[in-house]
């Protein structure tokens, strides 16, 4: 199994849509996306790299756990 590590902004972002997110608007350096079934949307940060904790918190807010994301991840 493979370890989390942190991911360029782009690619999280066809993550995101992939898994039927859409770009809402942007605020800053901060791109929102949401989705119909998410509570809360979900935000990162237009850096180069995105750090593993904001990974994880939007992984939580997605209910997707690590696994399933590296396993969609590995198809992107």
């Amino acid at each position: 199994m493979s370890r989390l590590t942190t991911i360029h902004c782009k690619k999280f972002e066809k993550f995101l849509f992939r898994i039927g997110c859409s770009f809402v608007r942007q605020k800053g350096d901060h791109r929102i996306y949401r989705r119909a079934d998410l509570k809360r949307p979900v935000v990162i940060p237009t850096e180069k790299d995105i750090p593993i904790f904001i990974i994880r918190n939007n992984l939580r807010v997605l209910g997707i756990s690590v696994e399933e994301y590296l396993k969609m991840l590995a198809k992107i």
